[in-house]
């Protein structure tokens, strides 16, 4: 049973961390022999791939990306810049602080920011009052239909959606710990990974006419149990669809889900992990893909499986109390990431204003800094995140925040600047933003 030692410190052995973008379809299946390789008695081994390779595949690279249409090649190559590293192994005299490149998207385009979908085009909120502007999303959160709706999205760089793998080992998408259905006279609930694929896939509506389908309930925070309605449905769809049948323009962030309230054994973990990582490494081909976890030893464990695709650390920074302090602090999942070499953190947006000096540390330690939250749905507050040099946004008002920061620009500050589709965004001076970032966290906590 996991339970967490902090990590002794030493040399890390790595290997040539390739970036997704120079992954073409060989590469891929490559990748996949490497990951099986590894399943072997050197699994905790990175994979090792040669400089002339890599500069081979990545001039491969350059010429299918010159085929894409413009605004595909820009969302494709933020994406693969923000969640990908090139490094090279240390020598043996080396300190044990990595030395590598900043894997983040500002290394070719400074100042940029990506906008990730937050489930597709948002998440759905049961329960949210008419015209609540969080949880509004037309589609079913998690779904081909909402994913392929971002995909039409010129400025979204990717979407972020939630992998869980059913007791049968096939990788599924969906939120939720638990599955709920109205029965005769009564709710009934299942974890999810207790459940068959087939058994998962006869929740809400079907591909075929002729399967019945179980309506899908979900219970709110507060413990009501409500009809999960939306506007435009969908059914329920597996890890493998998903990159079937979305553009392969669009970046994935696959997050590793796992239940808070259960005690993980390692080989449940590596079992769950494995089936994954098998699906991405037939799959993904040119795709940008990067993981990201709650679960400290989940990503720990996803970074020693294999060395292809970046591997976030997923942190409320602070908002909320966890029994592993790994997750209690930004400073603490920094400290995670430098231990056990991942490649930069998803935060609650509030932790990042609350703490904005962590923000400098993690820049400094050249890790990548997403962050997800209500407050991403409020430009005002994106656009502080920008000035701040946060990498990345996900967010549930897609269409909105991503035509916002597709009009943002540094300040100038003898004029304010005109966003897209009319909005002006304010030239903050250093003084301004000063306030702002004193100003931000007591409204946080006025309304919490």
């Amino acid at each position: 049973m996991l339970r967490h030692k902090p990590a002794p410190r030493r040399n890390i052995r790595r290997g040539v961390t390739v970036t997704v973008a120079s992954l073409g379809p060989a590469a891929a299946g490559a990748g996949l022999k490497m990951f099986q390789k590894s399943m072997g008695p050197d699994a905790s081994q990175p994979c090792q791939i040669s400089k002339r390779e890599r500069r081979a595949r990545a001039r491969s690279l350059g010429v299918k990306m010159a085929l894409l249409p413009a605004a595909t090649r820009a969302a494709a190559a933020g994406l693969c810049r923000i969640a990908a590293s090139a490094s090279s192994s240390p020598p043996s005299s080396a300190p044990a602080r990595r030395e590598r490149e900043l894997p983040l998207a500002l290394l070719a385009e400074r100042g940029k920011m990506v906008v990730g979908g937050h489930r597709g085009m948002g998440m759905n909120a049961v329960g949210a009052p008419p015209g609540a502007r969080v949880g509004a999303a037309r589609e079913r959160e998690n779904t081909l239909l909402s994913f392929g709706r971002a995909a039409a999205q010129a400025a979204v760089a990717f979407v972020e959606f939630d992998v869980q793998v059913t007791k049968d080992g096939c990788p599924i998408i969906f939120h939720d710990d638990f599955i709920l259905t109205q029965g005769i006279g009564a709710v009934y609930e299942r974890r999810v990974t207790d459940l068959l694929l087939e058994e998962f896939l006869s929740y809400g509506p079907q591909k075929e006419s002729r399967k019945v389908s179980k309506p899908l309930l979900r219970r709110t925070g507060d413990g009501r149990v409500l009809n999960w309605s939306t506007e435009e449905d969908d059914s329920l769809c597996t890890l493998q669809e998903v990159f079937e049948c979305v553009s392969p323009h669009l970046g994935f962030n696959i997050e590793l889900k796992f239940d808070d309230n259960v005690l993980h054994h390692k080989k449940d973990l590596e079992r769950a992990l494995q089936a994954i990582l098998q699906v991405v490494f037939q799959n993904a081909r040119d795709r940008p893909v990067f993981f990201s976890s709650f679960h400290p030893d989940a990503a720990m464990m996803t970074r020693e499986l294999q060395s292809l695709y970046p591997v976030l650390f997923l942190t409320e920074g602070g908002i909320s109390k966890h029994h592993d302090s790994r997750r209690n602090s930004l400073n603490n999942a920094i400290q995670v990431c430098l231990e056990h070499d991942l490649h930069g953190i998803v935060s609650e947006v509030r932790g990042i204003l609350k703490n904005p000096a962590a923000v400098v540390r993690a820049q400094e330690s050249n890790l990548a800094l997403l962050t997800y939250g209500q407050l991403n749905n409020v430009w005002e507050a994106v656009y502080v995140q920008y000035l701040m040099g946060i990498n990345g946004v996900i967010v549930d008002q897609v269409e909105e925040i991503s035509n916002a920061v597709a009009g943002f620009s540094k300040p100038d500050l003898s004029r304010s600047s005109a966003g897209v589709d009319g909005a002006t965004h304010q030239a903050f001076s250093q003084q301004q933003l000063g306030f702002l970032l004193r100003l931000i966290p007591e409204l946080i906590e006025q309304r919490h």
